[in-house]
Order: structure tokens, then sequence, then C-alpha cells
């Protein structure tokens, strides 16, 4: 058994591609021991991830005394490998006191967190324009496993969860839409308008909201077809939420990538971040789809341009004649 520390504590985003890499090193290492380092707010996904055997929880409220709790835990294992994921000066002082045979981190680290490493992954072919996974994929050659996703990504779900209420009329998947993000410039506000074209596309999808923070919609939504579980979205019923969904709709957030690693359909919404490194992975997948803004200025973005986009992808996904195209079908001929 080979015993390894992945130091990955935040933001979800990044926590779900580490998450990734891991279920592809579990696939080609089934002998390894994974336990990961993760801050109290993400701590539930990670805690319900299959290929994780081991959390620890970092309290960043607690300061240094939570810091230095934290690491008196991780001491007392000792492993073979730490990978130190995040790359910045707090992650870089748990990589240097944790006890470890070799502590690896990224080339790219930041603060001076190199200075706690025996070893630095480098970065891929494109350098630092890589995507974010591909810059974490680097750390599979460390364990000579290949640097590429292999493995499915699983979380366990508890037995008491019951999300049967999100299926829409003839148990159809909703479309999911996650109409926040934790940073202002990556927010759209264009999603009350594109939820208003949804539902009036005919095709009676229910459609659902989801997220940490409550947004609100409107008080006259049709009724039974759309559902506002903003505010009231824990990252334990996140996973199975997702899962369940046709499509993602959403900011560069999160939600996107953990929708593109479990195989939904998305397409995120993105303002001034490059989707080339930050989009739904990967970007060639027929199941991942971006829409940029204008210049990368979410203001220019119509619900109009994005509805668009979706309807196309929806009706090619299903088979059909894009709207306001001719059919890819050949005409049948008249006898």
């Amino acid at each position: 058994m080979t015993n390894l520390l992945i130091i990955k504590p935040s933001s979800l985003g990044d926590i779900v591609h580490g998450l990734q890499v891991a279920a592809s090193l579990k696939a080609q290492r089934p002998e390894l021991r994974i336990s990961w380092i993760v801050r109290d707010s993400f701590e539930p996904l990670v805690r319900i991830c299959e290929v994780v055997d081991r959390v620890y929880v970092f309290h960043r409220s607690e300061g240094v005394r939570g810091f230095l709790k934290l690491m008196r835990e991780v001491r007392q294992t000792r492993f073979d490998y730490v990978f130190d994921m995040q790359g910045l000066l707090r992650t870089g002082l748990m990589t240097w006191q944790s006890r470890a045979a070799r502590k690896v981190g990224r080339s790219d680290a930041r603060e001076g967190a190199t200075f706690f490493y025996q070893q630095k992954v480098p970065l891929p072919p494109d350098g630092a324009q890589s995507h974010a996974l591909d810059i974490l994929l680097r750390f599979c050659p460390v364990l000579e496993a290949k640097p590429e996703l292999r493995g499915e990504l699983r979380f366990r779900e508890a037995a008491d969860l019951n999300l049967g209420f999100i299926e829409g009329r003839r148990g159809q998947k909703p479309i999911l839409i996650f109409p926040d993000s934790r940073r202002a410039e990556k927010r759209w506000n264009g999603f009350r308008q594109l939820t208003d074209l949804l539902l009036r596309d005919g095709s009676g999808r229910k459609i659902i909201w989801a997220g940490n923070n409550l947004v609100s919609y409107r008080d006259n939504a049709p009724e039974g077809q759309f559902l506002n579980l903003t505010g009231n979205t824990s990252l334990v019923s996140l996973a199975a939420l997702i899962r369940r969904a046709e499509w993602v709709i959403c900011n560069d957030s999160g939600p996107l990538h953990l929708a593109a690693a479990s195989g939904v359909k998305t397409l995120g919404v993105f303002g001034p971040t490059d989707p080339r490194r930050y989009g739904p992975y990967p970007l060639s997948s027929p199941s991942n789809h971006v829409v940029q803004a204008p210049v990368g200025d979410l203001r220019l973005l119509t619900a109009k341009d994005v509805y668009a986009r979706f309807a196309r992808l929806d009706a090619i996904s299903h088979g059909q004649s894009p709207p306001g195209s001719a059919s890819p079908w050949p005409r049948r001929m008249a006898p």
C-alpha cells in the first residue's frame, strides 16, 4: 500500500479537478490510500467521494491555533508522498510540516511555497496557459501513472436522500441552473430572462435553480415547471442533484466543473476568464460547451444569445435539426 496525502483545501472547482486526478491515480494504482486536507466549507464533498480514504479538515477561521491542531493530527501518519496541489504559502507550510518520504508541489506555486518541496512537477507543454486540470494531471507521473483522466469520479449518496421531486413530466430530466458565482466579475445577470425563455420553449422540462446563496426569480412561475433551490443546496446533495440533470447551465464556477466531471451536458457562461483554461474539461467533449461574452464583458451578453446557443446544442444532442437551419437528414424522395 502507498500512502498519499493531497493538499487541496479550496476552492470548489479546484477541488473537483483534484478529485478527478485522484480518481485517475487510483484507477492506475489501485493500492493507493489517499488522504486529503480540505477546508471545512468544502469537507462534505470530499468526504463522500469514493476515492478519498481519509479527510483532514482545515478550519481557517481558527487561525494559527487551528493550523497547529490540524498539523498535529496529520503528523500522526507517515506518508509516502505529499502532493501540494494548491501551491500557496499556507499549503507549502502544510507540506513542510507533514511527515513524508517525498514532498511534491507545483512548479508554478506562489508565495514562496516551492521552498518547501523536494520535487516540483513541470507544467504541461502549453505552460501556464494550459487548462487547470491539465496542470494538476502532471502530478500523475510522480507515481508512474499517465497524466490523463481514467476511472470514474463517484460520490456516495445518503440513504435518506430523496430527489424524486426534481423530475419533470414523463420522467424528463431537468435543466439545472446555478445563477450565482462567488466572484462578482464572473456573475452573469441574465439567468432570469434565460429561464423565462426556457419555460416558454414548449418542451415542458422542469427548470431548477440551485446554489448556496438565495437568488429570487419571480412569484408567478408556471406551477410544477420551476423549482428554486438556491440557498438550500448542500454539498452533500450537490453531486446527486447534478447527476440527475440533463443539462447544467451556469457561470464559470465549481458546479460547472462537477457537472463536466460527472458526464452531464454543460453550458458555461464566461466573461473575463478564459474557457480554454477554466472551462468544462475537456472542451473537445460533445457534452461540454461554453458561450463567451463579447470582449469578455458579461453585460454585453444577452439572454437571447445564450438561449439561441443552448437551443441549437440541445436540438443536436437529441438528433434534431437546430432551430433556423435546414434538416441535417436527407429528404425522402417521392416515388
